[in-house]
């Protein structure tokens, strides 16, 4: 037998990396749970995974007066860990044992809430103890009606996540596919509170993580994260995550095995493996895509404009003193809230350099750029001063081209060359992107331009591409961008002069 890959001797984990603990002992009689793994096992001949049977007996727990521990369930896994056959056991197990009037599936499409739906069907007709409990209508499978009914009442209907989604029903147990996709509220505003009269009641929230945009996701996530580790918070959302920790490594065989509880069992090694060492290589959306899918991290963006792990590389903390020319640019958040100065050097081994020396932020954020800019190139003497006249810095720095203009002696400072950046933003963004895949370029791992690089986007513009504004503030990473495209046209310096480049006063 041929092996592409050699499979590590260890199994997925059955227990979850982070979860919420229960109030008293688990027993038969302190959750639900012991009953839906009896009756995956007995009834539908269909078991449950070590890590599903782990997960119903823990999220199943009761209150002393039989209402569910958790209001809300929120289970983070892998993709392809056995999530339909989970939500088609529950449905099944809450129709024909608990006999709730209503359960509700929700997907992001109907299509896919209804995969879990139809093999809930089928084994429902299958299983003999559960086809005698049919009525002849047990089925309806209109375009907007698709049930499933039994002989005591009891349905299992099946819904899109949009702002319709549950209303006007009374539901008792809710399950919501791929939470992640939930960029507003509205579709769980509509389901969720449509349990309010029924205390009893029980959502589940089953999915992979995601990026920025899952905002649903992580506000829950947060909550339920926060109420384990300070006790504030709702006592009745728990969450139970299968996850790699954050900032492994994408072929660590322990993170993955934490994120894939099937791994080794019904999951080959070489399956993931191979992805993992392909996704590191390729860095980018590559590795996003295969730590969110993967290993269940979240990540700020899917398809990110720098790569994360290839500006980390970059990291090399120094500073510019030496350098013998450098170059400045600046820029301003859309809102006007966030300016940054930043500055640029080539080194002598052929990097640029790369730092922020000041940021303004808050409503003033604006005119402490203009009040304080002047005084700082006077001070400091770049070699060149620029901005993208596109931007929203071009009003500001605009006026540092009038001075002259308007009587102002001496400006700009002998040897500085004050300069749009001119029909040269894609060049200037897209040749940034280009330093950091190279590795031509270096920083010192600042936190607020680091945070800022993390979360640029693209906006394609004809043939190339800028960092979008509308995804969160990119003035420091503009900034940086200018001040490289800048420094790298400088003239050679004819003589090294040491400086130290100072913040505004």
């Amino acid at each position: 037998m041929t092996v592409l890959v050699q499979a590590p001797a260890i199994l997925g984990r059955s227990e979850p990396r982070l979860w919420t603990r229960p109030l008293r002992p688990l027993t038969p009689a302190t959750s639900y749970g012991y009953a839906v793994v009896d009756f995956a096992r007995e009834v539908l001949g269909a078991p449950l995974d070590p890590w599903q049977e782990w997960l119903v007996i823990h999220a199943g727990e009761m209150l002393e007066d039989g209402r569910p521990r958790f209001r809300t369930v929120l289970v983070l896994v892998a993709r392809q860990a056995g999530k339909t056959h989970l939500c088609t056991v529950l449905a099944l197990f809450w129709m024909f044992v608990e006999k709730w009037p209503l359960t509700l599936g929700m997907s992001t499409m109907l299509e896919y809430a209804r995969e879990a739906w139809d093999a809930a069907r089928v084994l429902a007709e299958d299983v003999d103890e559960l086809a005698e409990q049919l009525p002849r209508n047990a089925v309806k499978e209109g375009n907007n009606d698709v049930r499933l009914l039994t002989s005591h009442g009891t349905r299992y209907k099946i819904a899109a996540a949009t702002r319709r989604g549950g209303r006007s029903l009374r539901i008792d147990r809710l399950i919501i596919d791929e939470l992640r996709e939930h960029s507003t509220w509205q579709a769980w505003n509509a389901s969720t509170n449509a349990m309010t009269a029924r205390p009893f009641g029980q959502a589940w929230a089953i999915t992979n993580q995601g990026d920025e945009s899952a905002v649903v996701l992580e506000s829950l996530r947060k909550s339920a994260l926060t109420y384990l580790e300070t006790g504030v918070g709702d006592p009745r959302l728990g969450v139970f995550e299968w996850s790699g920790p954050d900032g492994c490594e994408l072929d660590d065989v322990e993170a993955l095995a934490q994120a894939n509880p099937n791994v080794g069992r019904r999951t080959h090694w070489d399956d993931l493996l191979g992805p993992a060492r392909r996704a590191k290589a390729a860095g980018g959306e590559e590795e996003s895509g295969f730590r969110t899918e993967v290993l269940c991290q979240r990540v700020r963006l899917l398809d990110p404009a720098i790569d994360p792990r290839r500006w980390k590389a970059c990291c090399d903390p120094g500073a510019l003193d030496d350098a013998p020319a450098f170059a400045a640019c600046v820029d301003l958040s859309p809102d006007g809230t966030h300016a940054t100065l930043a500055v640029a050097a080539v080194l002598e081994d052929g990097r640029v350099r790369v730092e922020t020396v000041a940021e303004w932020t808050g409503p003033a954020a604006a005119a402490g750029l203009e009040r304080d800019l002047p005084g700082w190139i006077e001070r400091n003497r770049p070699k060149a001063l620029g901005w993208f006249p596109a931007g929203p810095a071009a009003a500001v720095a605009a006026s540092l081209a009038d001075r002259r203009k308007d009587g102002v002696r001496g400006w700009p400072p002998r040897g500085v060359r004050v300069a749009e950046i001119r029909g040269e933003t894609t060049a200037a963004t897209m040749g940034l992107v280009k330093e950091v895949t190279a590795r031509t370029l270096a920083h010192s791992g600042q936190e607020m331009l680091d945070a800022q690089v993390a979360g640029a986007e693209r906006a394609t513009r004809g043939d190339g591409w800028v960092f979008t504004r509308k995804a969160g503030p990119v003035d420091a990473v503009y900034a940086v961008a200018g001040a490289v495209q800048l420094a790298r046209t400088l003239p050679k310096p004819r003589r090294v002069s040491r400086r130290v480049i100072a913040g505004p006063a």
